[in-house]
């Protein structure tokens, strides 16, 4: 395993895309109502956060074309509406919110001026990163993503070795599951498959590059930002748990983040906050901006001119819908999520899995009964669940918000055993 420069410049890249708004005030919030059990929502948090998303990485290191791969073994009409539906979620809620986050906690506090001046702002400077496509990798990789790192690493540990009084008893009843499903709002796993097109991309326009050594920086980078991630969520979820009695239990997630930074960096914490904020926000933006232009350049046969609509378009958007706070955008995202994830996740894992198991065959079967078993939970996240009760109680997990998982994988393991045995 090789780490060169261009490797780690990859590799900070990808964190700085990944880490964005929901990585920063969802951890500390989750290690807050965990109290003494904040170890155990950490590894949930970590599957869905980090696993998964690495994973993503891994798929696109193994593909190395555009999501319209991911799916392909399904069909193409397929394969192109999901890659729609994706696109259409990331540029509307998660890179809005990116925007809602640096307004609450980086400019409000300070300036007191309003969220259509400062996303306007905002999603001025992201258009202005996004037409200039060749130079993302290094100005994320090189510059921005070293300061994040600095400033979000100087609360962890200064709030680890602080004193506390003993941790709270915790208040969830199951904090696997709570870890797990509270790091669908992070879009790691739906990030993981959107950036990393803009990775490769990237790396063809760097230079001539042969695909082994293009898969080994891909891989290689993944790993990077994921350790990265790792340290960041256990730290910041570490830290709400430390912290919990210096609260009030009804606070909100941007509050409670703020108030982390006030008490181990004290009064220059609020600044190193919104330095913090500002970028990791950005970055993700641009990221998310940059993947769905990508897309639909794509698909309109490398027009520049469909890159740059789309650019616009998207950051159109983002002001518009990142006049909603935070708490809004995260209520509004859950039944998206709750429809695409299991689909994404899924995906992920096939193409991961060697050919000899994902025939095609298997492959559209095992989309589909996922695709099937996921709308119980779709239907529980819009306000249906007492109508759908008697299905989640007789699927398997149908009460955890994942009654498509045992379906899903149960279909792909007997499905292979059946293809073995028509071969044979």
């Amino acid at each position: 395993m090789r780490f060169n420069k261009e490797t780690f410049i990859t590799g900070f890249a990808l964190f700085s895309m990944f880490f964005g708004a929901g990585n920063l005030i969802l951890p500390p919030n989750l290690g807050f109502r965990a109290g003494d059990m904040w170890v155990w929502v950490t590894f949930g948090f970590i599957i869905s956060a980090v696993v998964l998303p690495l994973l993503g990485i891994f798929a696109h290191a193994k593909l190395q074309g555009t999501m319209l791969d991911f799916g392909k073994k399904v069909s193409p009409t397929f394969s192109l509406i999901y890659c729609c539906i994706v696109y259409a979620i990331s540029i509307a809620l998660p890179s809005p919110r990116t925007a809602s986050v640096t307004h609450e906690i980086a400019i409000k506090p300070f300036i007191g001026t309003s969220a259509l001046l400062t996303s306007s702002i905002y999603f001025a400077l992201v258009l202005f990163f996004v037409l200039n496509r060749s130079k993302i990798l290094t100005v994320l990789g090189k510059f921005l993503t070293p300061i994040i790192f600095i400033v979000i690493l100087s609360i962890i540990f200064v709030g680890i070795f602080s004193t506390h009084l003993p941790m709270n008893p915790s208040d969830i009843k199951t904090p696997f599951i709570e870890g797990m499903l509270e790091g669908y709002q992070t879009f790691d796993t739906i990030g993981a498959v959107v950036v990393g097109g803009v990775i490769i991309i990237s790396l063809r326009l760097k230079g001539n590059m042969s695909f082994e050594e293009s898969s080994r920086v891909i891989r290689n980078a993944g790993i990077i930002a994921g350790i990265g991630l790792f340290i960041v969520y256990a730290g910041l979820i570490c830290n709400g748990a430390l912290f919990a009695n210096d609260f009030e239990k009804e606070i909100s997630r941007t509050a409670l983040l703020s108030g982390l930074s006030l008490k181990t960096l004290g009064n220059i914490g609020s600044t190193f906050l919104s330095i913090l904020v500002s970028l990791a926000c950005f970055t993700t933006a641009v990221g998310i901006v940059t993947g769905t232009a990508d897309f639909i350049k794509g698909v309109f046969k490398q027009s520049q001119q469909a890159y740059t609509i789309t650019a616009i378009i998207g950051c159109i958007l983002g002001v518009a819908m990142s006049q909603l706070d935070v708490h809004d955008i995260i209520v509004v995202a859950i039944p998206a999520l709750m429809f695409i994830y299991p689909i994404t996740i899924i995906l992920i894992l096939l193409n991961i899995l060697p050919e000899k198991f994902t025939h095609p065959a298997i492959f559209r079967i095992v989309v589909i009964v996922t695709i099937l078993c996921s709308i119980p939970d779709f239907l529980g996240s819009i306000g249906l669940k007492e109508e759908i009760q008697f299905i989640l109680d007789i699927a398997p997990l149908g009460n955890y918000s994942l009654a498509w998982l045992v379906p899903a994988l149960a279909t792909l393991i007997l499905m292979n055993f059946a293809y073995l045995f028509i071969k044979k």
